[in-house]
């Protein structure tokens, strides 16, 4: 837990010596190596005896946790982290290591915990106007531990603060929030059974009693999935999905698949194409969707399709991945992989769902292509964005749609957009704030649920080359022209 270079409690940061400001009198080197006189070694094993290991004191039934003193000691790193630890939950701030420095064994020398507001603010933005937040204040309060003959022994002590103390909001500290083993199993069965992070979160909030008595929050649950989430196949499923991968590549040279593995060895996303799909690219993919809100499979699994239209009108399947999130990431993987696949030619125009993990993977593997929103997806938002407003069903709505869809020049949109806000007094709503602000992205493109099913669409292309090369249209003038076409 820690270590020479950046040693942490749960808050993610190290402080060196220099960014804390100037260094505390008491404060001993790392190679002070002075022994302690008889009487003290006296007095450490009195300590150690007689006081609890927790370095709390009961009161009325209450485990009240004694305030940090010089030559407090503790067996061992744990115990010591523990107790400070509840010592800031009980008095109202968060805490962290901000150095330390280990033996050869890797067993503790020398460490300081200290408030998680230590420090200076770090300017983490060139936008000088709008600063980050930072938690931040120059605090000084921590505690200074030796290892001396045995023990840890508290050398120098500062329990003041630069700042204000809530012990009511202590659980909100990230170095009081954790998310324990049997709470991971429930979200993880839940996550399986297609269970929403917030109704989960509701069942443990309701389970403990109040949100007060969680030792995390619903964010701290939703990063815990984020990260274990893996493509969950059922017993089995991952080895079959490569023995059939193995198949079709065997049959035909042309298929190109691709396992993207975790860290433990467990399948997190995959992507394939058929030879069919491949040869279709070079003629129908100059413009090219991408929607993983198509369907999902049993296991809660996003299908990922890249879908294009060929010369009969028809959707046509380009390539096709399952993904286990939907994360700039993951996207990143999944374009990159069918880039591959694609032989590295990149599409004129990409079509996606307003998604901002996506646009920011388009950005990364596709930046030469045209990049806009499916308007569809957009437009399908309006009852829920727009549908409370009173004058939605006699002529907002009609008169948005106009605007979108009516409007043949920029200033024309430019124009109708104006009157639209003002007329119906919307400059403060947010949604349509957004869609201006990225409204070159929009694409007028409607299009049904994509069928999966590759075969029927095969057998519906087949179709209509038959029709096509087995009728002809009349003519209906003298033209030859007409004829021609």
């Amino acid at each position: 837990m820690f270590s020479t270079t950046s040693s942490h409690v749960d808050e993610i940061q190290h402080i060196s010596p220099e960014s804390t400001g100037k260094s505390l009198s008491t404060e001993p080197s790392i190679h002070d190596t002075v022994e302690p006189n008889d009487a003290d070694q006296s007095r450490d094993n009195v300590e150690l005896k007689d006081a609890d290991q927790s370095g709390s004191t009961n009161i009325e039934g209450a485990d009240i946790v004694e305030e940090p003193k010089l030559g407090m000691v503790f067996k061992s790193e744990k115990e010591l982290l523990s107790y400070y630890k509840r010592y800031g939950q009980q008095s109202g701030f968060g805490i962290m290591t901000q150095r330390s420095h280990r033996f050869e064994d890797g067993s503790i020398r020398y460490v300081t915990l200290g408030c998680a507001r230590g420090g200076k603010a770090r300017n983490r933005t060139t936008n000088v106007a709008r600063p980050r937040p930072t938690s931040k204040t120059e605090c000084k309060a921590r505690i200074n531990v030796m290892f001396k003959k045995g023990v840890l022994k508290v050398s120098s002590v500062n329990n003041s603060h630069n700042h204000g103390l809530s012990p009511q909001k202590s659980r909100f500290f990230r170095c009081n929030r954790e998310v324990s083993e049997s709470v991971k199993r429930v979200l993880d069965i839940n996550d399986q059974a297609g269970i929403r992070m917030n109704k989960s979160f509701a069942s443990l909030v309701q389970e403990a009693g109040g949100f007060e008595k969680l030792p995390f929050t619903e964010k701290d649950c939703r990063n815990y999935i984020d990260k274990a989430r893996h493509l969950r196949l059922g017993k089995g499923g991952a080895g079959a999905l490569s023995e059939y991968f193995t198949r079709m590549q065997y049959k035909n040279d042309g298929f190109f698949s691709l396992m993207d593995m975790d860290d433990e060895g467990r399948l997190r996303n995959v992507f394939w194409a058929d030879a069919r799909s491949r040869a279709a690219y070079k003629y129908f993919g100059y413009v090219v969707t991408f929607d993983t809100t198509y369907l999902t499979n049993r296991y809660g699994m996003p299908f990922a399709p890249f879908v294009g239209v060929n010369h009969h009108g028809q959707s046509i399947l380009l390539g096709a991945g399952l993904i286990s999130s939907e994360d700039t990431v993951t996207f990143t993987w999944l374009f990159q992989t069918w880039l591959t696949c694609m032989n590295g030619e990149a599409p004129k125009a990409i079509i996606i769902d307003q998604d901002r993990a996506m646009k920011n993977a388009i950005s990364l593997v596709f930046p030469n292509s045209r990049h806009r929103f499916c308007l569809w997806h957009i437009l399908k938002k309006l009852p829920e964005k727009l549908g409370s407003h009173g004058a939605y069903k006699t002529g907002l709505k009609s008169q948005l749609l106009n605007c979108v869809y009516d409007s043949d020049t920029i200033e024309e949109f430019e124009g109708s957009w104006e009157v639209l806000i003002t007329k119906y007094n919307l400059q403060e709503n947010a949604w349509l704030k957004s869609l201006y602000a990225e409204r070159t992205y929009w694409a007028p493109m409607f299009m049904k649920q994509f069928d999966n099913a590759l075969r029927k669409k095969i057998e519906s292309e087949s179709e209509a080359d038959f029709q096509s090369f087995n009728v002809t249209i009349p003519v209906v003038s003298p033209s030859p022209l007409e004829k021609i076409f």
